[in-house]
């Protein structure tokens, strides 16, 4: 995983990225030099543009997901997610592809070779991120401990997404701990140093909860980070790895002293001028879908298009956001607040698909434009449920330190949630994103949202 802006990233897919890029950009060069009337001008007059189409195609592949690993996947769904791509970017690239500056050299014979080059690119990742993880440039994991937090590491570095981490196995703490983990995995009678020099270990993952009494071996732990091996806690690897920063092992020290959580006014004011120009564009974009929902709500039931209701947002405020109404207008009669749910038997056929497609929330970019919300923040919430949720879940409060968004990390890294259980899941994320957010993780959430929508994951 490498950090860029307070964000990590796999580095088998930054590999890919890059490699993709040069993959489109040396293909077009060729595709456009290898011109009979094309001579040394054709250089210095097509680079600029194939660097931007090459760029182009990469940022909308990794829209539409073809950098996320996905394990298991049958041959048969390889094909439909390379046929989906195929159908997503040819398009795209055709367009990008018209009105980027060629001079005389852009011909049919180019169009069709570049696109080609596309399609064989896509087909290549498809199965690329399709298979068990690659040794190369793979880093080997050491976990010390064998008890559940091991057993949680474990699961977690199953992940495809770190398909560049490879387990090794588990020490023993040494202080009776119980083994939950596979026995032929725990290396026992073994000293830490040696460990890690017989099984060329790159990264130790410290898996105790319990560190009193002298559970840890300090110093060995110390000298393996002095001969390069990276030691991290629970804390740590979860941000790093699942980009989340986990209830049980926080503490509010952690918060107070770690890096992170900062809240500076040149942030802000980037973030709000970036909320301004989204939200206007995409209203703009947006406004003949918007208009056929609305017409589409009013036909069904001839109810209110839209819904207003209380949440809360930023330090605790509270506003009244906007979206279309997908519910039946008697669906909480009882006047109690209730969840909304996967399937909810609540909602209406109209309803169903905007929830679907995540058409629901574009009325909430008016509440981006008078500045009630931002476009990328924690899910708000109704203050009938952050009473609960406060009352319930430590640090719960902290999410509210930024604007609520239209769509954020915890809604494209986990399904709907409808449940006390599900908040403390997501509520996970949340920290993640008021810890490190940045511009940098905005359009990475936004570049996420895109993927939610065109596979329909994760919605109600």
């Amino acid at each position: 995983m490498l950090k860029i802006f307070s964000h990590y990233f796999p580095t088998h897919t930054l590999v890919q990225i890059a490699s993709d890029v040069l993959i489109l950009f040396v293909g077009v060069m060729l595709a456009v030099v290898l011109q009979p009337e094309a001579g040394v001008d054709a250089w210095r007059t097509v680079l600029p543009s194939a660097l931007l189409f090459a760029m182009a195609m990469v940022v909308l592949n990794g829209v539409t997901g073809f950098y996320r690993p996905v394990a298991g996947q049958r041959f048969k769904d390889v094909i439909a997610r390379v046929l989906v791509g195929v159908f997503v970017s040819i398009p795209v690239a055709y367009a990008v592809f018209s009105v980027l500056p060629w001079g005389e050299f852009a011909s049919e014979a180019v169009e069709m070779s570049v696109l080609m080059v596309l399609g064989l690119m896509l087909a290549m990742r498809a199965f690329s991120n399709r298979g068990p993880r690659s040794a190369m440039l793979s880093r080997r994991v050491l976990v010390f401990g064998t008890g559940d937090e091991a057993k949680a590491v474990a699961s977690a570095l199953g992940d495809p997404s770190l398909r560049g981490m490879q387990l090794v196995g588990f020490m023993p703490s040494g202080n009776d701990e119980q083994i939950t983990v596979a026995h032929e995995s725990v290396f026992q009678g073994r000293q830490l140093l040696d460990l890690v020099d017989e099984e060329s270990v790159n990264e130790i993952i410290v898996a105790v909860r319990e560190r009193r009494g002298g559970v840890l071996p300090l110093r060995e732990l110390l000298d393996c980070k002095m001969r390069g091996v990276r030691v991290f806690d629970l804390s740590s690897f979860y941000e790093r790895a699942r980009g989340q920063v986990r209830i049980d092992s926080l503490r509010a020290s952690w918060l107070i002293y770690g890096e992170g959580f900062r809240q500076g006014l040149m942030r802000t004011v980037v973030k709000r001028f970036f909320d301004l120009v989204a939200s206007f564009i995409l209203l703009v974009l947006a406004l003949p879908v918007m208009l056929v929902t609305a017409l589409a709500i009013v036909i069904e039931d001839r109810g209110p298009v839209f819904y207003r209701q209380i949440r809360v947002g930023q330090n605790g405020r509270q506003f009244k956001v906007t979206k279309f109404r997908s519910m039946r207008t008697d669906a909480e009669k009882d006047g109690k607040p209730k969840w909304a749910s996967a399937n909810d038997d609540r909602t209406t056929r109209i309803g169903r698909l905007i929830r679907k497609l995540r058409i629901d929330e574009l009325p909430q970019l008016f509440n981006v434009l008078i500045g009630d919300m931002s476009l990328v923040g924690p899910r708000p919430e109704r203050p009938y449920f952050v009473d609960q949720l406060t009352a319930e879940i430590p640090f719960y409060a902290v999410r509210h330190c930024v604007k609520p968004g239209v769509t954020g990390w915890a809604q494209v890294r986990y399904q709907y949630g409808a449940s006390v259980d599900d908040a403390v899941q997501k509520l996970q994320y949340d920290l993640y994103y008021v810890k490190n957010h940045t511009l940098l993780l905005d359009l990475v959430v936004l570049a996420e949202t895109v993927r939610v929508v065109l596979t329909g994951e994760g919605a109600q």
